[in-house]
């Protein structure tokens, strides 16, 4: 992520202006020159014979595949079975006891509306999506629906009106999928960047293992690299760039990355895993999986967490023996894969120590990851970054709104099973309620406190808004968010210097020693999301995590 200076965002809102003008003018070019073909001289109006090939061919793309793509992208999502009413249950009250400001949080996920707008028809309809994995009415499910708002109730303090209110709640897999059109000169830059990736992990000494010939051929942009490797993926979908173990002492690495351009941003975390680690026939072996779908391609669907499970198994069996275990990264996005190997009966056995970098998946039944990847009105620069690359991207945005079906991939430390976790949180999340998360995986609970406390002061804790005042409710939402950032302290992996002052009792989690025991987190204050991975001083102190882990074998 980018910062939030004068420069970055006038360079941001430059860069979006741009891409954002190339269909239009392509098309007006294109429509002018037809019609002064027939009315006037019309070489007259012609630009240079290589940017009319150009605009002519960036016409074709929006109107031929871009505009069919998009709606193809708009069918319905094909919803898992619902949970049983037992493990609804159980989810229901998980959710109800990591919660701090029911009143704050039920308001976020109905888009900031006024909190008497929120009726219990509005909650049952909210409720269908989130347990039940449906819309529509409650038919048979309308007495477990009454049982959860008796709780809710319960938690608010109030009873919830009856009827139906206007508000409108933030339903993913309902909602229509919005997305922006990419140029043909944005999918050129983003096979140049593949390409600098392929020429950075070769030089690091890693293969690259390509999917079959016409599954690699049907990616936007066109991988080249994929018709030159002669290392085959046994996975229909992923491929992955492998290096090999030669370690017989150490873990080997699985690194999953997040929604972005794919491995390029960590390709330097990659080789320092090894760097300075040992001789050549000490090198801790690295799998890094390259998910498609959310790396700015036109590409296959997101697989279903069976079939993901399946591929990442079929993968792991080709370069690891029968009982090898590993150490897994994953980064954002990459946590909720995550979700699916941990709870995956083929997987689960062979997964060690876990390192979650940024994790989105963790106390996902809060609605900050939600509401801020797809309806924040951007104001700053890293915000305006989020939105257009990231969150309008069509296959991010068709993986978010057809595809992420938050009750499968919601991470809770009962998922561990007594296994060694390091969580990174940056400070400046612009995505996560790291505060939030930091607290959970650290003290059980989101107060901080040995007791959980339903009600708080404010609404931090969950991400949500500090009031209930009124909030316009539009396509992308304006929620005020607590400003407040506290200074960075310096904190090495093995815990604070000896000039720390006196932390409060809540906050004392963020500066625990790191010990390799247990469910530990490291706290980065002053970042934002992913920039844990722009300096060597940041990315160290993970590295020195996996590799404390790796050398449990």
């Amino acid at each position: 992520m980018i910062n939030n200076s004068r420069a970055e965002y006038v360079f941001i809102r430059i860069c979006i202006f741009a891409l954002q003008s190339i269909p239009l003018v392509s098309l007006a070019y294109c429509f002018s020159l037809a019609c002064t073909t027939f009315f006037t001289n019309y070489e007259f109006y012609r630009v240079a014979r290589g940017l009319e090939w150009v605009f002519l061919a960036e016409s074709f793309f929006f109107l031929f595949c871009f505009l069919p793509y998009r709606i193809w992208l708009q069918r319905e999502a094909i919803h898992p079975p619902a949970p049983s009413r037992g493990e609804r249950a159980i989810l229901y009250q998980r959710c109800a006891d990591n919660i701090t400001d029911p009143e704050a949080y039920l308001q976020k996920w109905f888009l900031g509306a006024d909190i008497g707008e929120i009726r219990k028809e509005n909650v049952k309809e909210f409720f269908l999506w989130a347990f039940f994995n449906r819309g529509g009415p409650p038919g048979d499910d309308e007495e477990e629906l009454e049982e959860y708002i008796e709780i809710l109730e319960r938690q608010l303090g109030r009873e919830i009106p009856e009827g139906r209110g206007n508000a409108k709640c933030l339903r993913l897999t309902l909602d229509e999928v919005v997305m922006s059109h990419r140029s043909l000169i944005w999918y050129c830059c983003v096979g140049f960047v593949d390409f600098l990736t392929f020429c950075s992990l070769r030089y690091y000494g890693f293969n690259f293992y390509r999917t079959n010939l016409k599954q690699s051929l049907s990616i936007i942009p066109i991988r080249p690299h994929s018709l030159l490797t002669t290392h085959h993926s046994p996975a229909q979908h992923i491929s992955y760039w492998h290096r090999p173990h030669t370690s017989k002492t150490k873990l080997p690495v699985v690194f999953i990355h997040g929604i972005g351009i794919g491995l390029y941003p960590y390709t330097q975390f990659l080789n320092e895993l090894n760097a300075s680690a040992g001789t050549p026939d000490d090198h801790i072996g690295i799998l890094a999986l390259e998910i498609m779908n959310i790396s700015f391609r036109l590409t296959h669907s997101a697989l279903s967490r069976e079939e993901t499970a399946l591929e990442v198994s079929q993968i792991i069996s080709q370069h690891f023996g029968p009982d090898q275990k590993f150490v897994l990264i994953s980064h954002s996005y990459g946590t909720v894969v995550t979700t699916h190997l941990l709870q995956s009966p083929i997987l689960s056995s062979r997964i060690g120590p876990v390192v979650l970098i940024d994790p989105v998946s963790i106390c996902l039944h809060l609605p900050s990851v939600a509401f801020n990847f797809t309806r924040r009105i951007p104001k700053d620069a890293n915000e305006y970054q989020l939105y257009y690359f990231a969150s309008m991207d069509p296959g991010v945005s068709h993986t978010l709104g057809r595809k992420f079906f938050w009750n499968e991939n919601v991470l809770w430390k009962e998922d561990f099973e007594g296994r060694k976790v390091t969580a990174s949180m940056a400070g400046r999340d612009l995505i996560v309620d790291t505060e939030a998360v930091g607290r959970y995986l650290s003290c059980g609970n989101l107060s901080g406190r040995s007791m959980l406390s339903l009600r708080a002061a404010n609404g931090d804790a969950n991400g949500t808004v500090k009031s209930t005042s009124n909030v316009n409710v539009a396509p992308l939402i304006d929620i005020d968010e607590s400003d407040a950032r506290e200074v960075e302290r310096p904190v090495d992996i093995y815990g604070t210097r000896a000039d720390e002052v006196d932390i409060e009792d809540e906050d004392e989690w963020k500066y625990r020693e790191w010990k390799g025991v247990g469910t530990e987190v490291l706290w980065f204050g002053m970042l934002d999301h992913a920039q844990v991975f722009d300096k060597m001083s940041t990315r160290r102190r993970i590295i020195d995590v996996v590799r404390n882990y790796c050398e449990e074998d």
